[in-house]
Parts: structure tokens; sequence; C-alpha cells
């Protein structure tokens, strides 16, 4: 599984390099004088994305002390550092990404890809028997530069996400994910709606105008 986070983006399209280098410098200007990266930093969270999760609990309540919650996708760690202190002091995080992650007070962090067989049974382990109140994931592709490949990636990413969901959630579960208008949003909404008794289409203040990009609230997993 191919992840990437926004603070850590690579871009690479052969025989596009004149493009590439505009919309690079374009991207890094904008994240460079970005509010809420400038926020984050002053705030002492890992990302910018940490202010997205914060709105959407505001919003909708996902999060309360003693909750065990899943985050897909963690690194650099911008969601796990919110949950943590919400559903402390009897409540976990168990964190996954491909990526390494710092570790965080209270977050259970396992590096890897978690549709591979030793992953998974290590998330297993974490959870000891136990079902998951909440999954959260964050994840997207890395950017090719070539939007049908990227917008199918994201799907697979976003499908891979709830799969994940309904094998830990418990019955009356919450989901939260990222995911990016295109070919193949439309069903996935309907696919959630199966599987949960309502969902949601939240786009934070902190996620860019311009970006596709929306975060799917699904409430009461039906299991």
């Amino acid at each position: 599984m191919l992840c990437f986070h926004p603070e850590k983006v690579t871009i690479s399209v052969p025989g596009t390099l004149m493009a590439r280098s505009k919309s690079s410098k374009r991207w890094l200007d904008e994240h460079v004088n970005d509010p809420y990266v400038k926020k984050a930093q002053i705030d002492g969270f890992r990302s910018r994305a940490s202010y997205k999760l914060l709105e959407i609990n505001n919003k909708d309540k996902l999060m309360r002390p003693g909750m065990l919650i899943l985050d897909l996708g963690s690194a650099p760690g911008g969601w796990s550092q919110v949950a943590a202190p919400i559903v402390e002091p009897k409540g976990r995080v168990i964190a996954s990404d491909i990526l390494p992650m710092d570790s965080i007070a209270d977050v259970d962090f396992i590096q890897g890809d978690f549709t591979e067989q030793e992953v998974f049974d290590q998330i297993m382990a974490a959870l000891d028997g136990a079902r998951v109140d909440l999954v959260m994931s964050d994840m997207a592709p890395n950017i090719s530069g070539v939007d049908a490949a990227d917008q199918a990636a994201s799907m697979y990413l976003v499908e891979l996400a709830l799969d994940m969901a309904r094998q830990t959630l418990k019955p009356g579960g919450n989901f939260l994910a990222k995911v990016f208008h295109g070919e193949g949003y439309d069903d996935y909404v309907k696919d959630l709606r199966s599987s949960f008794d309502k969902v949601v289409t939240r786009k934070p203040d902190a996620s860019r105008a311009r970006s596709r990009e929306v975060y799917l609230v699904g409430k009461g997993f039906r299991g």
C-alpha cells in the first residue's frame, strides 16, 4: 500500500518536468504560507490535519473518554495526537502506517501495511479481542499527476479502510475517512450507507478549498 501525507508529498511524472516544477512550487508556497501550518507549529501539532479532526469531532462527537480508536495512515501523528488526550485515561489509540511515526503518549503504533497478514495480526493482537469504537483514516495515495490513476488509488485505499472498519468496529461504532470526489465516489458512499445508520459529508475549514478531499462520517455501525 502506498500512502503519502501532504507534509511529505513528492511528485514524479515522466515527461512533465515543467508542469511538475510549477505545481510543486505552487504547492510549496501555499503550504509555507498556510495559516493552519503556522498554527500547528505554534500549538505543537505534527500536522495541519489535526485541525480537520478537531473540527469534525466538534460537530459529530466521534470521540470521548474511554474509547478504543484505530487510526489508519497515522503518520506523522496529527490525528493520534488529537485523539489520545480525549480518550484518556482509560481509552486507547492504536495507530498504523507504512511510514515511521515518532511515539505519542498513550498511542500504540504498528508500522507496516495493514493489508499484509503479519501487520494485520499485530493490530488484532493489540486489540486483544476488543472491538473498536472509531476507525479513522486520513490515507491518500502517492501523487502520480495522472488524475484517473490517482483517483483509482485513493478509492482503493479508502475501500481498504472500510473493510478494516467492518472487521474491527463494534455495533454502533463510527467511521471517519478522507475521500476524494471523482470516479467511484458515489458508489463508495452507497456502500458506506449499507453498513451505517447515518452517513454525512464534512469539509473542514482546514481543508483547502481547491482540494477535492472531503471527509465521510459513518455513524452507527450495523455490524
